[in-house]
């Protein structure tokens, strides 16, 4: 094996590649996902809504047993992308904006969600 001073940029990155999909494919195996598809709601509002509550209980992403959580962005066209988290990491964003960013939706506004702003997500 080439010594690492020895290695190209190309070598490099190639390297960096390989370790990522590794990673990819880890994520599907012997791993349960949920899969959560929103309209194009978030489109207009800039936010995803993430439910973690329902009547008073805990539900959604704090109810899930999921080791990740596919949120999967629709466009009136069909599918734009999806994002994915590993489901702690998502619990984490949901306690830090659900004092400040959440609303009761659905039939009857049972439902207690979080609007996670997406340009902070990414930040």
């Amino acid at each position: 094996m080439k010594d690492l001073e020895q290695l190209s940029k190309f070598d490099i990155d190639l390297k960096y590649g390989e370790i990522r999909e590794e990673k990819i494919r880890d994520m599907f195996a012997k791993k349960t996902i949920e899969v959560k598809t929103e309209r194009d709601w978030w489109e207009t509002t800039g936010n995803i809504a993430l439910e973690y509550e329902y009547n008073g209980k805990p539900s959604g992403v704090y109810k899930t047993e999921s080791d990740y959580w596919f949120h999967r962005l629709e466009k009136k066209n069909g599918e734009f992308c999806t994002l994915v988290f590993p489901t702690p990491v998502l619990r984490e964003l949901v306690d830090k904006y659900k004092d400040k960013k959440s609303k009761y939706v659905g039939d009857g506004k049972k439902a207690k969600c979080v609007l996670l702003p997406l340009r902070e997500v990414f930040i």
